[in-house]
């Protein structure tokens, strides 16, 4: 135990244990085929029982886990790559993408106001929920700056790229939506980056529109965040 303990005070402990943990997540969801057995849900529950069971701190394992969160801009940039390859789609539709974009970020938006009233939430929380539908930069930026609790809106951020990473393909066939642009755009819009990994398994085309669709309704939610004040 003493020799986990030391390993662990390396960098190369987190990030060793994110990397097994994610592909331990891939081999199951690949062999059960399960919805449920969603790759970035089993990394983190793997995560989350090595911490527990070994009594590893989570400021140990996050010198090496944060190192995988420099990924993500790049990562993130690297859908510009699609984007660009799927330019002649998205010219075409251009229009309806903006107007989705905008729509959908103003109805998410509307509705956690909505609940949060419904439910007596205090300015506060409504603040860290109302960006929950963008990626983690935006959101995080947006929640601080109107005195929102930071660490809240991160988690309701990953929670909502969760559930649209594991639900997109269910909903998908359940609403019968043929057309790959409005299947990205519904993914982008509502769970950002987790969401556009699961539309770039679906396809090509389905996930150059939903990495805009990400970058889009964040800009329209950073200005809609413009009147957040009045809304809290």
């Amino acid at each position: 135990m003493n020799v986990l303990y030391e390993a662990a005070q390396s960098p190369f402990f987190g990030v060793a244990l994110t990397v097994l943990a994610y592909w331990a997540g891939v081999k199951l969801q690949k062999r059960t085929g399960l919805v449920v057995c969603n790759s970035m849900v089993v990394a983190v529950a793997i995560v989350i029982v090595v911490l527990q069971v070994t009594g590893i701190p989570y400021a140990a394992y996050d010198q090496g886990g944060s190192l995988v969160e420099l990924f993500l801009g790049p990562t993130t940039a690297c859908l510009g790559m699609s984007i660009y390859a799927k330019r002649d789609l998205l010219k075409r539709d251009l229009v309806p993408i903006l107007v989705g974009c905008t729509v959908g970020a103003a109805a998410s938006v509307a509705s956690v106001w909505g609940l949060c009233r419904l439910f007596g939430l205090d300015a506060a929380l409504t603040a860290a929920l109302l960006p929950k539908s963008v990626t983690t930069p935006i959101a995080t930026a947006i929640s601080g700056s109107h005195g929102g609790i930071v660490s809240i809106t991160v988690a309701a951020v990953i929670f909502t790229g969760i559930l649209g990473n594991l639900c997109a393909p269910l909903l998908i066939r359940l609403f019968r939506v043929e057309d790959p642009v409005e299947a990205g755009l519904g993914i982008g819009a509502c769970s950002h980056a987790m969401g556009t990994a699961k539309a770039l398994e679906l396809g090509e085309s389905e996930g150059a529109v939903s990495g805009l669709a990400m970058g889009l309704c964040g800009i329209v939610t950073t200005v809609l965040a413009l009147g957040f004040d009045a809304l809290l």
